[in-house]
């Protein structure tokens, strides 16, 4: 499974950008995608979920900016992110927990990254 991550670039705080990230290869299904984020010298942490049902999952400080939705059918996932702040910079990971086969465990499959950078 491969993740392709696009969308980042350099907007100023206050402005948006739109993340999109495709599954491609052997897929049976995909359980949930998602959205880390790792800033320089820090941990990367779970920005945001979505599973097959639409259940989503935010961290507490992107709570009412950021959006993830999900298109199960094209194995893409996206994050809309408004009202950014400079502390949203950072490089942001598409995640997938999916399986290859039906007999396959749901492993975790990871993008490349795309660098978000906001200018205050």
């Amino acid at each position: 499974v491969q993740l392709q991550a696009s969308g980042g670039g350099l907007v100023q705080a206050g402005g948006s950008l739109r993340l999109s990230c495709a599954a491609s290869g052997r897929i049976f299904k995909i359980n949930h995608m998602g959205w880390y984020r790792q800033a320089p010298g820090k941990q990367r942490e779970l920005v945001a979920t979505v599973t097959t049902d639409g259940n989503t999952n935010y961290v507490d400080s992107v709570k009412g900016r950021f959006t993830i939705s999900r298109d199960v059918a094209e194995n893409m996932v996206y994050l809309q992110m408004n009202s950014l702040k400079p502390e949203d910079a950072a490089v942001y990971f598409c995640h997938a927990g999916a399986q290859r086969t039906m007999w396959s465990r749901i492993d975790n499959y990871w993008g490349q990254g795309t660098l978000v950078t906001v200018s205050s």
